[in-house]
């Protein structure tokens, strides 16, 4: 049975995006932050509906200009809380549709491995991948009419699999978030998106 497949890509604003990229300077730093999302909106539009949170401006142009439906942060109230509002957004007149989240710091992310991913998660039930460090999440997914119940924060893979959602497989493309430079240098490993791309060859 083809599954169709909803996005939501949380983006902070720009301005308190990747603090730990400061070393790069404050204007880098921040179009490092949008640049990341930019290629994983890119990559994410290829296999499914993207819908984007932000309050920021400038985040809002670049991304609705890829593809992406983007919606501001109106519960205001945390990431759970403004993930659930994007999935509920998603499913208004497709209540059926699979819903995941993606983190927008995933500059190495591919279609064909998200893809590959999506595939794993179980139609009943809920999936998740997490991140390198083996702490946090970058990806978490809820099949056709199930409830994505997002459970971010400190520990982020636990509280996942304490709530019943499977581990899933997934490439380093899909688990390489960036939050210092010693990340960036391992996604640059990897190989990063074109946007991302394009401001590093001016910062290296």
């Amino acid at each position: 049975m083809s599954v169709s497949w909803g996005v939501v890509v949380p983006v902070k604003r720009l301005d308190i995006a990747k603090s730990r990229l400061a070393a790069y300077g404050d204007e880098h730093r921040r179009r490092l932050a949008l640049a990341f999302a930019a290629d994983v909106v890119t990559a994410a539009a290829l296999v499914a509906t993207v819908l984007v949170v932000t309050d920021d401006p400038t985040a809002a142009e670049v991304l609705s200009g890829l593809g992406a439906r983007v919606v501001p942060d109106d519960p205001d109230a945390g990431l759970n809380p403004a993930l659930e509002h994007g999935v509920e957004l998603l499913r208004e007149g497709s209540p059926d549709l699979a819903v995941a989240t993606v983190s927008a710091d995933l500059p190495a992310l591919l279609a064909p491995d998200l893809a590959a991913v999506l595939g794993r998660v179980p139609m009943q039930g809920r999936g998740f991948v997490a991140d390198l460090a083996g702490t946090g999440t970058t990806l978490l997914a809820a099949g056709p009419g199930v409830a994505l119940a997002p459970a971010y924060g400190d520990a982020s893979r636990s509280r996942h699999l304490s709530s019943g959602a499977v581990e899933l497989v997934a490439p380093e493309s899909v688990r390489r978030d960036v939050d210092t430079p010693d990340d960036l240098e391992h996604a640059v490993e990897l190989g990063v998106g074109p946007h991302t791309l394009r401001v590093l060859q001016e910062i290296w």
